[in-house]
């Protein structure tokens, strides 16, 4: 696996709202400014955050699911299916949006949020109905390793949330001096964020040496055997990742980015 960093100035930019959210895009839609245009069928993920009570008006999906988490602060939902709820930091919105759903969002002063779509194969998913879930921090399995690192399962064995798209998803977190290990089957790519703290990806028993990254970039790592991927922090702070991990390619055609 040779993984591939994109710091921030090769993700995209966006905001709403009037400037009241502001996003960094991982990956982004065409003219946005991502280099990353889809991972598989992960196909959209941007990281929110709002300065005061912001909102994104009424707007529809199809097709795609959904998942909105919450880092801090709190997302409200409303939707054409008669939704009007709320969650806070850990949490969890899901739509599954088959047929066609509209929705809107506020956003609560200081919230930091992910929007992150995955593509299920579009021709069976819009003859689905849609549907609206969501989950609180306490729901998801989370797993500490001494003092050395803290893993929430947001999707993936264990975890409420079930996709027709393949996907798993973790929250992650590394203590200053400690190390994590992942282990990506061949023909997967795993992805990540770092939202807090710099590191440095290599491969677990491998004689080359790991590839440092910093805090807000992107890294891509497409296992083309069975790799066990070593995340270290050499900090004293705390280093967090976002990690999804996708098939590298699906059977069903994906839709062309817009």
């Amino acid at each position: 696996m040779q993984p591939r960093v994109y710091t921030p100035a090769m993700q995209g930019k966006g905001e709403f709202d009037g400037g009241k959210i502001h996003e960094q895009k991982p990956i982004g839609f065409s003219g946005e400014g991502s280099v990353i245009k889809r991972v598989g069928p992960l196909f959209y993920w941007a990281w929110g955050t709002s300065s005061m009570d912001a909102v994104i008006g009424l707007h529809p999906h199809e097709g795609f699911e959904i998942l909105t988490y919450v880092v801090e602060g709190q997302s409200s939902h409303k939707d054409t299916m008669g939704t009007d709820s709320a969650v806070g930091a850990g949490g969890v919105q899901i739509m599954q949006t088959g047929s066609g759903v509209s929705h809107q969002e506020k956003l609560s002063p200081d919230t930091e949020f992910f929007q992150i779509w995955f593509e299920p194969y579009l021709a069976e998913a819009m003859l689905r109905k849609p549907t609206y879930r969501q989950y609180e921090h306490k729901d998801f399995p989370q797993e500490s390793h001494t003092t050395d690192y803290k893993v929430k399962t947001v999707i993936g064995s264990g975890a409420p949330i079930e996709l027709v798209a393949d996907a798993e998803m973790w929250d992650v977190e590394v203590s200053g001096g400690a190390g994590y290990e992942h282990t990506v089957p061949a023909g997967y790519t795993l992805t990540a964020l770092a939202i807090r703290g710099d590191g440095a990806w290599g491969e677990a028993g491998a004689a080359k040496q790991p590839i440092p990254f910093h805090h807000k970039d992107f890294i891509v790592g497409y296992a083309d055997s069975d790799t066990t991927v070593e995340i270290t922090n050499p900090n004293e702070g705390m280093l967090r990742l976002i990690l999804i991990k996708v098939p590298t390619t699906v059977s069903y055609p994906l839709q062309p980015k817009r």
